[in-house]
C-alpha cells in the first residue's frame, strides 16, 4: 500500500529557526542579486517581495538538469509535483496558483533572458527553459508578482549563463535508473565585444512506467554584444525537440496498489503519446543613457508543432506561430528630496494556433480529420512600478498594470447538428494594482507587507471543449467556450527577512489570497477537459525558508510552507455539489525541503574537494477531485548526493552521484485533477540514483 510518515513540519520549522540563529560560523556572501520584484537589479535581501533565487552551483548538484524539480523543489511556496511523464510536462504551482493544470504549465509567468516563455492566454512548458545553460532561475511569490499580467499567480524567470573571458568547452555526460542518459555539449567565447554561449544536450530515459520512453534534445544559444558603448544587445536561440514521449496515463487506486509500474487503461494499445517541435528566436537591447537611466526592448518569434495521441483513441494537432514586443523604461530619480527608483513599459504578444483532430484507434491517423480551426489570443499592457525611500527605515512599493486579452476562433469544420459552429471571439480587460510597505527595521532585518489585485483568463486549451449541453454527464463537446469568466483575486502578504549573523538567512512570508470566478475542471474524458467558474476560493498559508554555514565545512539549508486551499462558497457542477470548505485539488497541503552538506573545502573554497549531503523531503495530502474523496497521502522521500571536483589546469572536473528515495517509499508523485474514469494517480519513483560527471576546460 501507498503510506507515508505524516511530517510533524511545525516542529521542524521552530528547529530551522534556532539552528539558522544560534552557529555565528564563517562568512558566506548574502548579497545575490534580483530583477523579478522590481524590475531593476537589487539585493535579495532588499527586495519588498517573496523571492528566491537558485544558483548554478545548485542547478548544477541536483541531478541530470532535465527537470526543473530538481532543483526548484526547495523553494518555498513552490510546488512541483514530478509526474515522471515527459508526454505531460510537470505539475508547478505557486501558493495553490497552476494546480489544476492536466499538461504544462497554467497561472504563472516564464520567462528566459526577460522573453516570455508563457503564451498570451497563460500557457507556459517548464521544458522551455534549458537547464544545462542555465546560470540561475528567480523565483518570484505575491502580490509583486501580479505586475506580469495575465496568469502571473507567480513568476519563474531563468537567466543564462554568461559567455567567458575565453574560449571554453564544457561536456556533461549522466546516467542513470530506468535507462537515464544525458549529455551536454557546450562552448563559450568573447571575441573582442562579442560574447556567444551555445550549448546542445540529449536525453533519453526508458521509464519506471510502461509506455514512458522519452527522447528528447536541446539546443540554447545566447550572443551578446556591444553595438555601441551605450547599447548592448542580447540574442537568444532555443530549439526543442522531443520526436517521442510516451504516455503512461494515470492509475486508478486498485492499478495503483497492484502495480504502480504498469501503464493506465488503454495506453500502450492506443499508442499514447506526444510529439514537439519547438523553435524560439528572441532578442532584448539595453540602451543605458547615464547610470541613471535606461531603456531595454525585446522582440521574440517562435513556432511549436503538438501531436498528441490519446487513450480515447484520438489525436490532437496543434500548430502554433506566436511572438512579442515590448519596451520597458528604468530611471534612479529624487523628488522633492525623495529617491525613488521606477520602471514603465508596453507590452503586445500575440499567439495564433492550427487545431486539428481526428481518431485514432490504435495510436495511428484514421480518416479525415474531425476538428479544424484557428484559434487566437494576443495581450496588450501598460504597467509601471516604482519604491520610494521615504525616510531611513520606511519605503513604500506601489505599481499598476493595465491588461487587455484577446480571444478569437474561426471554424473550418463543415456545421451540422452534430458539429455546432465553434466561431466566436472574447475579450478581458483588468487593471491590477499592487502597494506595498516595507520597514528597514535594521541593517540585518527587513518587515514589508504588500497587497495586489490579479486575474487569470482562461487558456486557449481550457476554451477547446464545452459541457454537452443534452447530457452533461457525457464526453466534452469539442466546441470553443466563450462563456468562461476570468478570474480575479485579492493578494495580502506580510513578510520578514532576518540575516540573523554573518553567515545565516532567515525568509518567512504570511498571506491570505481571495479569488472569485476560479476555473475549475468540471469535466475530464480522456485529457480533454470542459471548465467552468467556481464562485470563490480561499487560501491562507505559510512559508519560511534559510540557510546557515554551521562550520567552515558543514551547511544547512531549509525551506518549509502550509497552505489551506479551499472553496469559500459552495456551487453545483454536473450535477455534483461542491460543498464549501472542500479542498482545492492537486496542492499538497504541507511541503518541506532540508539539506545538509558537508565539504572538504572550507568555504568558500571550491576549486576542489568532496561535497556530501543529505536532504529530506516531505509533502503533506493531496486531493486528486473536488469531492475530496479521492487522495493521495503525503510521503518522506530520504536522497543522498555526493560530488567530487579536482582542479584540471584552468579548469574543472567534477564527479556527481545521487541515490534518491533511499527507503524506498512507496508513494504518489502527482494527481490528475478531477480525472473522469478515476486514473488520478501518477506513482512517484522508488529507489533511484544517477551517475554523471562535468569537464570544462578552457582552450
Amino acid at each position: 500500500m501507498f503510506t507515508t510518515c505524516k511530517p510533524t513540519l511545525l516542529v521542524h520549522s521552530l528547529s530551522l529557526l534556532g539552528v539558522l540563529s544560534a552557529f555565528p560560523a564563517a562568512a558566506q556572501s548574502l548579497n545575490e542579486v534580483v530583477v523579478s520584484a522590481s524590475r531593476s537589479e537589487q539585493r535579495s535581501f532588499d527586495a519588498p517581495a517573496a523571492v528566491q533565487s537558485v544558483a548554478r552551483e545548485t542547478i548544477q548538484g541536483a541531478g541530470p538538469q532535465v527537470n526543473l524539480s530538481e532543483s526548484l523543489g526547495r523553494v518555498p511556496g513552490l510546488t512541483i509535483l514530478d509526474r515522471q511523464n515527459y508526454a505531460q510536462d510537470l505539475q508547478v504551482s505557486i501558493r495553490g496558483f497552476g494546480a489544476r493544470s492536466a499538461f504544462g504549465i497554467r497561472g504563472i509567468r516564464l520567462l528566459i533572458d526577460g522573453i516570455p516563455a508563457t503564451t498570451p492566454d497563460g500557457q507556459g512548458q517548464g521544458s522551455s527553459i534549458s537547464l544545462t545553460s542555465t546560470d540561475r532561475i528567480e523565483v518570484l511569490r505575491g502580490p509583486m508578482a501580479l505586475l506580469y499580467g495575465n496568469s502571473s499567480g507567480g513568476v519563474i524567470q531563468a537567466f543564462s549563463k554568461a559567455a567567458p573571458k575565453e574560449p571554453e568547452l564544457g561536456y556533461q555526460y549522466y546516467v542513470g535508473s530506468y535507462g537515464l542518459h544525458r549529455a551536454d555539449y557546450q562552448f563559450g567565447d568573447t571575441l573582442g565585444t562579442v560574447g556567444i554561449m551555445a550549448d546542445y544536450s540529449t536525453f533519453t530515459i526508458d521509464g519506471y512506467r510502461a509506455n514512458s520512453f522519452t527522447e528528447r534534445k536541446q539546443f540554447n544559444t545566447k550572443i551578446g554584444f556591444d553595438a555601441s558603448e551605450q547599447l548592448h544587445v542580447n540574442v537568444v536561440f532555443n530549439q526543442f525537440d522531443m520526436p517521442l514521449a510516451q504516455d503512461p496515463v494515470g492509475l486508478t487506486r486498485t492499478q495503483l496498489n497492484r502495480d504502480p509500474s504498469q501503464a493506465g487503461t488503454n495506453a500502450i494499445s492506443a499508442g499514447v503519446r506526444k510529439v514537439v517541435l519547438q523553435n524560439q528566436l528572441g532578442s532584448s537591447a539595453t540602451y543605458t543613457v547615464d547610470q541613471e537611466r535606461s531603456f531595454t526592448g525585446r522582440a521574440y518569434y517562435g513556432t511549436r508543432e503538438n501531436l498528441q495521441y490519446q487513450a480515447a483513441g484520438n489525436w490532437i494537432g496543434l500548430n502554433r506561430a506566436y511572438f512579442g514586443v515590448g519596451l520597458q523604461y528604468n530611471q534612479r530619480a529624487v523628488w522633492s528630496g525623495t529617491p525613488v527608483d521606477w520602471a514603465a513599459g508596453y507590452e503586445f504578444d500575440r499567439s495564433r494556433e492550427y487545431r486539428q483532430a481526428g481518431s485514432s484507434p490504435i495510436g495511428q491517423k484514421s480518416g479525415s480529420p474531425t476538428r479544424s480551426e484557428d484559434n487566437q489570443s494576443e495581450n496588450s499592457d501598460l504597467f509601471a512600478q516604482g519604491t520610494a525611500l521615504l525616510s531611513d527605515v520606511v519605503s513604500v512599493s506601489a505599481g499598476v498594470r493595465q491588461s487587455t486579452v484577446r480571444f478569437t476562433s474561426e471554424d473550418y469544420y463543415p456545421v451540422s447538428s452534430g458539429n455546432p459552429d465553434g466561431t466566436g471571439n472574447v475579450s478581458y480587460q483588468a487593471t491590477n494594482p499592487v502597494l506595498g510597505l516595507t520597514f528597514h527595521a535594521s541593517d540585518s532585518l527587513n518587515l514589508y507587507a504588500n497587497y495586489g489585485k490579479g486575474f487569470e483568463t482562461p487558456t486557449l486549451a481550457e476554451m477547446a471543449y464545452k459541457l454537452n449541453p443534452s447530457n452533461p454527464a457525457s464526453a466534452p463537446v469539442g466546441q470553443f467556450n466563450t462563456t468562461l469568466n476570468a478570474s480575479s483575486s485579492q493578494h495580502y502578504e506580510l513578510g520578514a527577512k532576518w540575516v540573523p549573523n554573518a553567515s545565516s538567512r532567515i525568509d518567512l512570508a504570511l498571506y491570505q489570497v481571495n479569488t472569485v470566478d476560479e476555473l475549475v475542471a468540471a469535466k475530464n474524458t480522456n485529457g480533454q477537459i470542459a471548465y467552468i467558474n467556481a464562485p470563490g476560493t480561499s487560501r491562507t498559508g505559510w512559508e519560511l525558508s534559510g540557510s546557515t554555514q554551521l562550520t567552515p565545512h558543514l551547511s544547512f539549508n531549509a525551506s518549509a510552507s502550509m497552505i489551506d486551499a479551499s472553496y469559500s462558497q459552495r456551487f453545483t457542477t454536473n450535477g455534483v455539489t461542491i460543498a464549501s470548505g472542500n479542498k482545492l485539488p492537486g496542492i499538497p497541503q504541507s511541503s518541506l525541503f532540508s539539506e545538509l552538506a558537508w565539504t572538504s573545502e572550507a568555504t568558500p573554497a571550491k576549486a576542489s574537494g568532496l561535497r556530501l549531503g543529505v536532504e529530506m523531503v516531505q509533502a503533506g495530502r493531496i486531493y486528486a477531485n473536488d469531492l475530496n474523496t479521492e487522495s493521495a497521502d503525503g510521503r518522506t522521500v530520504f536522497n543522498l548526493s555526493a560530488s567530487q571536483r579536482w582542479g584540471v589546469g584552468k579548469g574543472a572536473l567534477t564527479l556527481y552521484g545521487r541515490l534518491n528515495n533511499v527507503s524506498d517509499e512507496k508513494y504518489v508523485g502527482s494527481v490528475i485533477v478531477n480525472q473522469a474514469s478515476s486514473q488520478f494517480y501518477e506513482p512517484g519513483l522508488p529507489q533511484n540514483w544517477t551517475l554523471g560527471l562535468s569537464l570544462n576546460l578552457p582552450i
